[in-house]
C-alpha cells in the first residue's frame, strides 16, 4: 500500500518536529515536506504534491484564510487540515469556506490526528469535537431551518444509517463508532458515504446539522 504523503506547515521548525515525531510511528504515513510558510509549500507542490497538508496557526489572522484558499484552489488534490490554537468561530467557519477539510485545535492528541489524516486521505471532513460543537451552536441559531428541518425528515434512512449518524452528531470519532456498532471503520465511512448521498448533503458537517434539525440529538 503506498504511504499518505504528508506535509508540514509551521513558522517554528521545533513544533514541525513535534509532529513528525507524534507521526512517526505510523507506517502508513510519510512526512515528506516540512516548511515554514503555505507561500512555500504551494510552489513546492508543483514538484512535489502530497496527500495531505497540516497547517498551524497560532494567532487569528484573516490574511491566513487567504492563504489557505490559495493552496486549495491551486492544489485540490492536497486535503488541507489546520491546526489552530484558537478558537474564533467567525474565523474557523472562514477556514472551512476557504476549502480546508479538517480542523483541530490545541486539545488535539496523537490519535485525534492520525485519524484526520485518515479521514482526509479517505475523501471526507474531519473536525475536532470542539470545532463540530461551535458549527452546530451557531447553526441552532438560525432561525430559518425550521421549514426544511421538516422537509428533511421525511427522508428515509436505514436503521444502521440512523444509528451511524445519531453516534457522529454526538462528536463520536470514526473509530469510536466502530467500536460500538461493531463493525470496521471502511463501513462506517461507506454508512457516512450513503447518509450524505440519500439525504444529498455535501460535507459531514452537513451531516451533524441534519441531525441536530431533526432532533436525532440533544446537544
Amino acid at each position: 500500500m503506498d504511504k499518505i504523503q504528508v506535509a508540514l506547515v509551521d513558522e517554528h521548525p521545533i513544533m514541525c518536529d513535534g509532529i513528525k515525531s507524534l507521526l512517526s510511528d505510523a507506517d502508513d504515513i510519510e512526512v515528506c515536506h516540512s516548511v515554514r510558510t503555505i507561500g512555500e509549500l504551494t510552489q513546492l507542490l508543483y514538484h512535489e504534491p502530497v496527500h495531505v497538508v497540516i497547517v498551524v496557526f497560532y494567532t487569528p489572522d484573516p490574511d491566513d484564510v487567504q492563504l489557505v484558499k490559495t493552496l486549495c484552489s491551486k492544489h485540490p488534490r492536497a486535503k488541507v487540515l489546520v491546526l489552530s490554537m484558537y478558537r474564533i468561530e467567525n474565523l474557523i467557519f472562514k477556514m472551512i469556506r476557504a476549502g480546508a477539510k479538517g480542523h483541530l485545535t490545541s486539545e488535539t492528541n496523537r490519535d485525534e490526528m492520525l485519524e484526520a489524516i485518515y479521514t482526509l486521505r479517505n475523501g471526507y471532513d474531519f473536525y475536532a469535537k470542539t470545532i463540530t460543537n461551535l458549527i452546530l451552536r451557531s447553526y441552532l441559531d438560525d432561525p430559518d431551518q425550521k421549514e426544511e428541518a421538516r422537509l428533511e425528515r421525511e427522508k428515509s434512512l436505514s436503521t444502521r444509517e440512523m444509528e451511524v449518524l445519531k453516534l457522529f452528531a454526538q462528536s463520536h470519532t470514526n473509530k469510536e463508532i466502530a467500536d460500538r456498532l461493531f463493525i470496521s471503520v471502511r463501513t462506517v465511512e461507506s454508512h457516512k458515504n450513503n447518509i450524505m448521498r440519500k439525504i444529498n448533503l455535501k460535507t459531514t458537517v452537513d451531516m451533524v446539522k441534519f441531525a441536530i434539525r431533526n432532533n436525532l440529538v440533544d446537544l
